[in-house]
């Protein structure tokens, strides 16, 4: 017949086989179906969408399991409000939007650089000569928006002291060529087609961003860059010399609950397949080495760390030598403990053995015995025994067990006693 606890043992190795064969068949089945993750960029026609779309071409090809839809939206800080909500699963921000708690970072993708350009009729020669001026701006919510803002603040400007006329990017280009702007300010990365357009038209030109150190007391996450001589032009050149300009970084960012496999391989894909992405944009040539992605302000996706770390030994292999010393103390420590603990058991069990003895001794004694006085001293004898295995038990010299054994003997030799004792009673009364 099954025990109690058999039936427990056997319970619970039929609940674990049921678990295991359930996860086994969920990632079976997972592993089978298409994933699909939503990634918010900015506009269609904007550099983002186009930097995302090979992105999710190359990861499709590596991996079919995973489609990632490109989302078209209004820029930034929409995009770090849609992952934070879990709207998006992953999405394209300037590293000056403000995170948010359930957003973390995937990777840093490529500097962008502040393109401040004004028509030639303009006459302006510096950010400091915008007031009254016309300035197209890209639409808000988006990064652009956000950081022109503050830019212009550092020279005194504030909104009432310029116009300024949220457009398209396209609308601006058209806006500027045409002389309905003095102005455009857009965050780009460098060597942009439109602006390269733009530029050789020879309706505008870039104007050097200037007090850059200054500017990085009230905006630490500016970078100080140049946009190099010819960069839109060689023939020209355009522009004419080196500008100072500065830059924030385009980042790639995933709601926290994105699960680690899927950031992991996104990972994989922009720093082990860039010959496959700048084959479909070549903008993505421009991907940041992975050391530019580990100090972002904010955490790293779980999968992006592991895909980072993928070359560092594991614990186990790492501290094999201290945790094998560790392990074999352990051992030698429970196994020295158990061989006590038999030698403590043995020991009780030996004196209780040796208080048996002794009750048999004395029931035998008992059964011998042909005078009352001669019981009463037995009696006597055996009321000392019980006493000195009850302090024995308290002080842990025999166990609860022994004591328990002890008990019958005992009872055994007091019936004796009085049985014994009856008999010599009615002896002395028959003579």
């Amino acid at each position: 017949m099954q025990t109690r606890g058999g039936r427990w043992i056997a319970l619970a190795i039929a609940t674990a086989s049921v678990t295991v064969i359930c996860a086994t068949a969920f990632h079976v089945i997972r592993s089978n179906q298409t994933q699909t993750v939503r990634l918010a960029t900015g506009s269609s026609s904007g550099e983002y969408y186009a930097f995302a779309q090979a992105i999710a071409q190359v990861t499709h090809s590596h991996y079919p399991k995973l489609k990632i839809e490109v989302v078209e939206s209004s820029g930034s800080n929409q995009n770090m409000v849609d992952v934070n909500a879990g709207t998006v699963e992953l999405a394209m921000v300037q590293s000056d939007t403000p995170t948010q708690g359930n957003v973390q970072a995937i990777a840093s993708l490529y500097p962008e650089m502040y393109h401040f350009m004004v028509g030639n009729k303009s006459q302006i020669t510096s950010l400091t000569e915008m007031r009254g001026k016309r300035i197209a701006i890209m639409p808000e919510g988006s990064g652009s928006n956000t950081l022109f803002w503050p830019l212009i603040a550092h020279y005194g400007l504030t909104s009432e002291d310029i116009t300024a006329l949220p457009m398209p990017a396209t609308e601006a280009y058209g806006a500027l060529k045409s002389d309905r702007v003095d102005a455009l300010f857009q965050v780009i990365g460098l060597g942009n087609e439109a602006i390269g357009t733009l530029l050789r038209s020879g309706k505008a030109n870039l104007v050097p961003i200037q007090q850059i150190a200054s500017l990085q007391l009230s905006q630490p996450y500016l970078e100080t860059v140049t946009i190099p001589q010819g960069a839109y032009d060689g023939a020209k050149p355009i522009p004419a010399r080196d500008l100072p300009a500065v830059s924030v970084s385009a980042l790639l960012i995933a709601n926290k609950n994105v699960e680690p496999e899927v950031v992991r391989n996104l990972t994989k894909v922009l720093y082990e397949h860039r010959s496959e992405l700048i084959a479909i944009n070549p903008r993505t040539a421009r991907i940041q080495h992975p050391e530019a992605s580990r100090n972002l302000g904010f955490p790293l996706h779980a999968g992006a760390s592991s895909y980072h770390n993928k070359d560092k030994p594991s614990f186990l292999i790492e501290y094999a030598e201290p945790i094998g010393l560790l392990v074999s103390v352990g051992v030698l420590l429970a196994s020295s403990l158990w061989q006590l603990r038999q030698w403590l058991l043995n020991r009780q069990k030996d004196r209780a053995d040796m208080y048996n003895l002794e009750i048999l001794k004395l029931i035998e004694a008992v059964n011998q015995s042909q005078r009352i006085q001669e019981l009463e001293d037995l009696h006597s004898q055996l009321l000392q025994i019980f006493k000195q295995v009850v302090v024995d038990l308290d002080e842990d010299r025999i166990s609860p067990e022994s004591f328990q054994s002890f008990t019958f003997p005992f009872e055994v030799a007091l019936s004796s006693i009085r049985h014994q004792e009856l008999l010599l009673t009615n002896s002395l009364v028959r003579r």
